[in-house]
């Protein structure tokens, strides 16, 4: 059976279920080998700029890699467009087209002030100005993270993007970054482009080379390696959050369509790695779903990548009632949430945690992936508990703005006084008191 049946109310399978949670929560961590392998090449490029990249990059991607493969020129990214199939170059098109619709849609805009006390006040949204752009690769091409991730920030209005994005890890030396990657980005005008990745490619964005410009926030999903670099130069510049391997939870019952709700699991779980929750109060339901997985299963291209993952990462669970089914939505607070109910707008006014929603069966998460609006670059390993997806917010910093027109009024004045002196500063209370002198 590709998916492990639990039954929520027995105590040794609701222990397996926090077992499986505790590991995804545990990529988020800061300590272990994989965070200790990332230090090194974080403080390796540092020292050592496109040397250390270089060196990285043979090891990972190809052996004759070289320092003048770092960026791709603008005539490289001209004849990927050049070469796109029509087909394709129409869909990214209409993807492209959709997001910056959204994105727009949902920007915000500065609201009007607000007279309190005779200050006038505000707030003020501004771009972030330099971003980096992490865009997998190595194993498979995802010119679709090109777009969720550029499209936000251009709205947002970012002056300054740079992608990363790495050729195919082997050992051919003509191998280079997909041309579907490449030329999305000269669809989208991105001119600086970096055949780079990994935890390298995070820390030469940071620190600056002699090839690749430094920046000031870094947002795009990736590996571990890719987001614990991230993790540990979080403060020098900001990140967008832990975006890393792919997750689907989802809540069903005998309205949902079988085939379609394990489709959506199994494209999930091709991701390699991906992980799977498909809960219900319905153990008939899960029987039917998982009987679909079965079924589908062989037809896949991805078959092994796939079974593991359904085996080591994944479950599914029967629960009591809908209270339970709630809760263990919140508790697994999965980058993608599919609510395959019959009244899914009731049950999303149940639940807080998901890095994106999908109501109804009839909505694939592929749509997201892909194509409906909203960016797929959402939170990972639980931290949807308190972090949100990308979009035109993640490259907007949000700014207090304060006016008196002439000075504050005489009670603010001494009412500010008279906390500043409650905590022992005389300089702030005195800075607001000279401003009743003549």
């Amino acid at each position: 059976m590709p998916l492990r049946v639990l039954d929520y109310t027995r105590d040794d399978d609701r222990q397996t279920v926090e077992a499986l949670v505790d590991r995804l929560r545990s990529q988020v961590r800061g300590d272990g080998q994989v965070a200790d392998a990332v230090a090194a090449i974080v403080d390796d490029v540092r020292q050592n700029g496109d040397d250390a990249v270089v060196r990285y990059m043979r090891k990972w991607t190809n052996p004759t890699f070289a320092a003048d493969r770092i960026r791709v020129t603008d005539d490289e990214m001209a004849a990927a467009e050049r070469g796109l199939d029509d087909a394709v170059r129409t869909a990214l098109s209409r993807s492209i087209e959709h997001v910056r619709a959204y994105q727009q849609h949902i920007k915000p805009a500065d609201p009007p002030t607000v007279e309190i006390d005779g200050a006038r006040l505000g707030l003020r949204f501004t771009p972030i100005q330099r971003v980096g752009l992490h865009v997998p690769g190595g194993k498979a091409a995802y010119p679709s993270s090109v777009i969720m991730l550029a499209v936000p920030a251009q709205v947002a209005g970012v002056e300054q993007l740079a992608v990363v994005s790495p050729p195919p890890t082997g050992d051919d030396p003509s191998a280079d970054v997909s041309p579907l990657v490449l030329g999305v980005c000269h669809m989208l005008g991105l001119g600086r482009v970096y055949r780079i990745g990994g935890a390298q490619a995070i820390a030469a964005l940071v620190f600056g080379t002699d090839s690749v410009d430094a920046v000031d926030f870094i947002a795009g999903p990736g590996n571990a390696y890719t987001q614990q670099a991230k993790r540990q130069l979080f403060g020098r510049i900001g990140i967008d959050g832990f975006f890393g391997p792919s997750e689907i939870v989802v809540l069903a019952d005998a309205s949902a369509n079988p085939a379609w709700v394990a489709s959506d699991l199994l494209a999930q779980a091709e991701h390699d790695p991906g992980s799977c929750f498909l809960v219900s109060t319905d153990r008939n339901v899960l029987d039917a779903i998982i009987a679909q997985v079965e079924a589908q299963l062989p037809k896949r291209k991805r078959r092994e990548a796939i079974e593991q993952a359904l085996r080591d990462w994944s479950m599914a669970v029967c629960v009591p009632d809908a209270d339970a089914a709630a809760a263990f939505v919140d508790t697994i607070a999965a980058e993608h949430v599919t609510l395959a109910v019959e009244d899914p707008y009731a049950t999303l006014a149940r639940v807080n945690h998901g890095g994106a929603w999908f109501l109804g069966d009839g909505t694939p998460v592929a749509s997201g992936d892909y194509y409906a609006g909203p960016s797929h670059c959402l939170p990972t390993g639980t931290t949807a508990r308190y972090n949100s997806g990308l979009s035109a917010y993640t490259f907007l910093k949000r700014s207090s703005v304060e006016h008196y027109p002439a000075r504050p009024s005489d009670q603010a004045i001494n009412d500010i006084a008279v906390l500043a002196e409650a905590e022992g500063l005389d300089a702030h209370a005195d800075s607001v008191r000279m401003r009743q002198q003549p």
